[in-house]
């Protein structure tokens, strides 16, 4: 990367970005060697303007941010770092800087797909998904079926509790299947976005 290092007196703004839920957790700043050292260790380093030195998130908390990716803006002169960290970002505890809950329960589907992309992959013996892969698509398909008919029969003559939970079934199945056919969550989504282009 080509960063832009002397705006500020050889710092650069690095905001940090949650990859899983893209919830910014925190804004520090780096020289060209904290920089380095992040990429070297794959953990984030920061400059501390206070203490006049390198500091890596985590190291006496244990909250390390891991990073995923590193983005620079088109000026070159603030990155953005995409990360998975391993606790809270705040050094009071909380999960952002800004006060922030770091969740977004729809960036979950994205993990699940991931997880079951893995899944595809690996094969691990023992895993309930792995035996769905190895059942072959007529059986995944015929899962997906059963799962759509236990939905239909809980919304209309069950409990809600249960219909999130057999609608629950029926996505994970549903995904499982695309996966199969190599095929994602995120074809869905290009799709219904095609959709509501036309419907507008």
């Amino acid at each position: 990367m080509n960063i832009d290092f002397g705006k500020m007196d050889g710092l650069v703004p690095a905001i940090v970005q949650d990859a899983r839920t893209n919830v910014v957790l925190m804004l520090g700043f780096m020289n060209e060697e904290a920089y380095n050292q992040t990429v070297k260790t794959k953990k984030v380093t920061f400059f501390s303007r206070s203490k006049q030195r390198l500091w890596t998130k985590g190291e006496t908390s244990g909250n390390f941010l891991n990073v995923v990716k590193i983005l620079t803006d088109c000026d070159n002169d603030t990155l953005l770092i995409k990360v998975h960290p391993d606790g809270p970002a705040c050094h009071t505890g909380a999960d952002t800087c800004f006060a922030e809950e770091n969740s977004n329960n729809l960036y979950f589907l994205q993990y699940l797909q991931d997880f079951i992309t893995k899944r595809f992959r690996e094969k691990p013996e023992g895993s309930y998904t792995t035996s769905l892969f190895e059942s072959g698509v007529n059986r995944m398909a015929q899962k997906v079926g059963e799962e759509a008919i236990e939905t239909v029969i809980e919304a209309t003559n069950g409990t809600d509790d249960r219909f999130i939970y057999e609608a629950s079934d029926l996505i994970y199945h549903l995904i499982v299947l695309l996966t199969s056919k190599g095929l994602s969550i995120n074809d869905l989504i290009v799709e219904l976005r095609k959709r509501h282009g036309k419907a507008n």
